[in-house]
Formats: structure tokens, C-alpha cells, sequence
């Protein structure tokens, strides 16, 4: 695909755009020793805002590299196993549509069905008067899937977390979380106030070190995990967890956003993939938007806790209902996983076929299990960010995660392996990788190198 010259800049006003975002970083007050007093010449600046300066600087690095920003790029149409963008095909690895269900024409045809029948809004808050029928039918076959009593869904997974924590969390509560959780939990642990701290990933001996020190001087204590976790494609030792909660006295929260579909003989998470009594777990949180091919998120566990969610939860009480449409949408995903079980199995061969072709190859997969997620480890934001251009221009579309999505020096080409993808596509992806890296490190590139050492 070749690379289009519309709005480059020249190599000298790159070079000019570079220096004036190196200047503006350096120059930045410290927002230690700033006065803190309100200027006089007018209202604040979103220019001035926290991290500003460092993303015009790496738009101006981008530039003189002329590397086309590898995020929100557009897809012409639905993206699985391959896509769509400008009119050219390419392989595609960054979308987390596991089980191909997203597009399925059974899929479709339950949404379609549902805008004749509902529309697309539910058009207020389900508390007043956006209840519909497919609401009640979905949170039954989450629960269902889960073997817990009820779930109540929310429109956003993000704000399922936030919401679910923040609520049942107070401030002489404690949290514990693993230091690789998703952002979401975070935020929701900040908004409840209550005490937290995080422990090394997948560390349990280090978590219960924490337990013994603190569990004892709060009220409550919150441990959360993921089932599959994002960024690496690993997951915890749910048995030892579970063993470890009850002897605290713990709840134990998992958020199996990447792990239903994933993780199982059929997909139904990571308490079918450890055979363990799913109600061992006190609160179970997933998604809608990978695997069951909608938008939105849910929490299922016991009566109480969803009762009380659905009175109490800000992200529930005061927002719209889940979209009618969606709703039917994934209540058929639901039906269609638990139907056809080979799409979890091809979705978890695909995965481990791909580990290891890939650490065959001497590739860095750091600690993946071959669930889904495969990240190749790179090290380096900019060989990653390079390496992610040079393969779309190969026709294969990979993301380079970094810094802050993961720590710094640990940037990454997160590849998702799903059921639609053929062994052939896997092998061939490896060997574009594998020829970029050796000649990326043959002649490796460095800002440093590009620039004059005196620019000022």
C-alpha cells in the first residue's frame, strides 16, 4: 500500500516542527515549583494541559519519520481474519472479534428484527421507562452462561467497572488488585475512595502477603483480576485465588473480558476452563464488545448484589438502557457460542498454534499463554511504531501498543488470534514479522540520527 504525500511537510519544516515540540517540552513550568496562582492573561489553556506537549512531540517524530499515525485508522467495512481500509485488503490481527460472530447473519438478522420491533434506543433510563423485554432476556442468558442467579447489563464496559466499584466499595475499604488490570478498574477504585494497592502480576504469594498485613483493618476487601489479561494473554491461577479470598474473608472480582470465548471447553470463561463452582467467584464482570459481537458490559453474580447495582449504580441508574438492537445481538451470540462449541476450540488452536510457531521463529511472545492475545515483545516504542508501518505496507494489520497503555520499554505488537483465522494466515504473518525485525535491526532507526545534534 503505498503511502500518500498529501499534507507532508517538507523535511526542513519537520525538522522545524520537531525543534519547537523539543523546545516547548524543555521550557514546560515543573507543576512542582509553578506558581499556582491564576495568570492574568485570560482563561487556561487546553494546550497547557498534562501530557500536551509530549503528543505534539510525538506527532512531529511521526512526521519526520513519516510514519502515518497507526491509531484510528478508518476500515472500510467489518474487520475480521482480513479487512478492508482505502479499498486495499490486508490481514488483519487487531480486532478482538474471537469467534467471528460479529456480522454472522443470525447475529445481524437479531438486531434487525429488534430495530423493526424497538427501535434503536430504549429511549430513557431502564429505572423510569427504558425496560424493554430483550433486557430481561439478555440478563438471563448471562447469567446463565456464568451458572450464577442474575446480571444486570450496562452500555459501556468501561463504565461497568467504574460504576460496580465505585459503588460497592467506601472509603475504609480495600482493594487489591493485579498491577497489569485494566484501566477501568482504576478509575472505579479511585472514584470509591477506598484504600488500594496493587500487587505483581499474577504474584499471589505477594497478594496474600498484602492480605495478611491489611485485610484485617478495613471493613471489606476487593480482590480483582482479569480472566485473560489484555496486554499479555495470560491469566491467574483461579483455584489458588479462590482458596486465598475465603480465607481472608475477601470478595473476589473477575473481569472476563477477553476470556469468554477464549477460555473453556465451550467458552464460557475461566471457571469452565478451571472446572470450579462459578459461584465460588462473587463477582463475575464481562464484556459485550469482543467475543458476543456487541457494546456494553454486565456484572453477574448473586441476587443481592445485582438488586442492589440496579438501584444504586450511577452508570446504570442514570444512563440510557443498553440499545434494544445490541441487546438482541448478543443474546443470539450467546446462543450461537454455547451451539457451536468449535468456535471457542479453533479460537484457543489458533491461539497456541501461533505461540509457538512464533517462539519457533525466536520471536519474544513474553508471558502469553496463547489465549487469543499474543504480544510480541519489542522493547522499543519507535521500532514498534516503525515495525506496525512497514508491515501494513506488507499488507499485514498489526497495533503497536505503548507507553502509557503499558509500562515504558516494554512497547509491543499485540496480535489477536481468532477462530476464522487459517494456519496458513498464522504462518505467514510470522515469516513478514520475522524478515521486518532482522532488517529493522540491521539498520535501526533513532530520532538522534535524523536530526542535527545542535537543534535548538
Amino acid at each position: 500500500m503505498a503511502k500518500s504525500n498529501k499534507n507532508k511537510l517538507s523535511k526542513n519544516e519537520r525538522l522545524n516542527a520537531l525543534s519547537c515540540a523539543r523546545r516547548a517540552k524543555s521550557s514546560a513550568p515543573n507543576s512542582k515549583t509553578a506558581d499556582n496562582s491564576k495568570s492574568s492573561s485570560g482563561p487556561p489553556k487546553f494546550a497547557d494541559l498534562p501530557g500536551f506537549r509530549e503528543i505534539r512531540l510525538q506527532k512531529a517524530a511521526a512526521d519526520l519519520l513519516q510514519i502515518t499515525n497507526p491509531f484510528f485508522r478508518a476500515h472500510d467495512a467489518r474487520a475480521g481474519a482480513t479487512t478492508q481500509i482505502n479499498g486495499e485488503t490486508y490481514l488483519n490481527f487487531s480486532s478482538y472479534d474471537y469467534l467471528g460472530l460479529n456480522g454472522h447473519p443470525r447475529v445481524q438478522n437479531a438486531a434487525k428484527t429488534a430495530v423493526d420491533r424497538y427501535g434503536i434506543s430504549a429511549s430513557a433510563s431502564r429505572v423510569v421507562a427504558g425496560e424493554r423485554v430483550i433486557h430481561t432476556e439478555l440478563e438471563i442468558l448471562i447469567a446463565e452462561m456464568h451458572g450464577v442467579d442474575n446480571s444486570v447489563a450496562f452500555v459501556s464496559g468501561h463504565a461497568t467497572n467504574v460504576s460496580c466499584i465505585g459503588q460497592i466499595m467506601q472509603t475504609d475499604d480495600l482493594i487489591i488488585h493485579d498491577s497489569y488490570i485494566h484501566s477501568s478498574i482504576i478509575t472505579g477504585a479511585k472514584l470509591s475512595g477506598a484504600v488500594r494497592q496493587s500487587f505483581p502480576h499474577n504474584d499471589l504469594d505477594a497478594l496474600e502477603n498484602i492480605l495478611k498485613l491489611r485485610a484485617h483493618k478495613h471493613p471489606r476487601t476487593l480482590i480483582v483480576v482479569e480472566g485473560v489479561y489484555s496486554m499479555d494473554g495470560d491469566y491467574p491461577d483461579l483455584p489458588r485465588l479462590i482458596s486465598i479470598k475465603k480465607k481472608y474473608d475477601a470478595w473476589l472480582m473477575i473481569d472476563e473480558a477477553h476470556s469468554i470465548g477464549i477460555l473453556g471447553k465451550t467458552g464460557r470463561g475461566i471457571a469452565e476452563h478451571f472446572q470450579i463452582n462459578p459461584k465460588d467467584v462473587d463477582i463475575w464482570m464481562g464484556t459485550f464488545s469482543k467475543t458476543l459481537a456487541g457494546c456494553g458490559g454486565y456484572i453477574a453474580g448473586c441476587n443481592n448484589l445485582v438488586d442492589y447495582l440496579k438501584l444504586t449504580a450511577s452508570g446504570f441508574v442514570f444512563s440510557v438502557g443498553i440499545s434494544p438492537p445490541i441487546a438482541a445481538a448478543v443474546c443470539e451470540a450467546i446462543r450461537l457460542m454455547k451451539k457451536e462449541p468449535h468456535r471457542a476450540q479453533a479460537a484457543q488452536s489458533n491461539g497456541l498454534y501461533f505461540l509457538e510457531k512464533a517462539k519457533a521463529s525466536g520471536l519474544d511472545t513474553g508471558g502469553s499463554q496463547g489465549c487469543a492475545i499474543i504480544p510480541i515483545m519489542i522493547g522499543d516504542p519507535l521500532k514498534a511504531t516503525v515495525l506496525s508501518a512497514r508491515l501494513l505496507d506488507r499488507g499485514l494489520n498489526v497495533l503497536p501498543i505503548i507507553y502509557p497503555a503499558v509500562p515504558e520499554k516494554s512497547a509491543r505488537l499485540r496480535f489477536f488470534i481468532t477462530s476464522e483465522h487459517k494456519q496458513e494466515q498464522l504462518d505467514f504473518a510470522i515469516k513478514l514479522l520475522t524478515e521486518e525485525m532482522i532488517k529493522y535491526d540491521s539498520n535501526p532507526i533513532s530520532i538522534q540520527h535524523l536530526i542535527p545534534i545542535n537543534i535548538d
